[in-house]
């Protein structure tokens, strides 16, 4: 088939810039609040030269900002923009889409099901000795009732 005109839709336009993980896992650090390069590489395993070039695109997409906190030397660190911000429910998705189809020993993500139709998802880091969270975010989703 020589003829190809792709389907035009938002999720391949997020994907340009957003479509492998090293970018996903940015954000997830961000999110968890790890903010500075080598903590960032540390937690994600990303060669440097990958991780500078992932925060330069994420940054200028507008997903996260880069803020000076030391001026000399002078150091930046990283904070996620509203649009990064909203990025977390996906996040959230994908963690539990994990822990149910691509388990990992080394899961983050705890499903916790409060009353009727309110379920939340906590994704944080726990220690390596399997402890508790070091810190979470939290994401209630309403889901509907239904009768049968």
């Amino acid at each position: 088939m020589d003829d190809v005109d792709p389907r035009p839709c938002s999720i391949a336009s997020s994907l340009t810039f957003l479509g492998e993980k090293w970018s996903f896992l940015v954000v997830r650090e961000l999110a968890l609040g790890v903010h500075r390069f080598d903590a960032i590489r540390r937690n994600t395993g990303a060669p440097r030269d990958v991780l500078t070039a992932r925060l330069r695109r994420l940054e200028e997409v507008g997903v996260l900002q880069r803020r000076l906190y030391q001026e000399r030397p002078e150091r930046f660190e990283y904070v996620l923009t509203e649009a990064g911000r909203e990025l977390r429910p996906i996040l959230l998705s994908l963690a539990q889409w994990g822990d149910r189809w691509a388990p990992s020993p080394h899961s983050c993500s705890h499903t916790v099901t409060r009353g009727e139709g309110a379920q939340a998802l906590r994704l944080g880091r726990a220690g390596y000795c399997g402890g508790p969270l070091a810190s979470t975010i939290v994401v209630l989703v309403w889901l509907p009732s239904v009768s049968v």
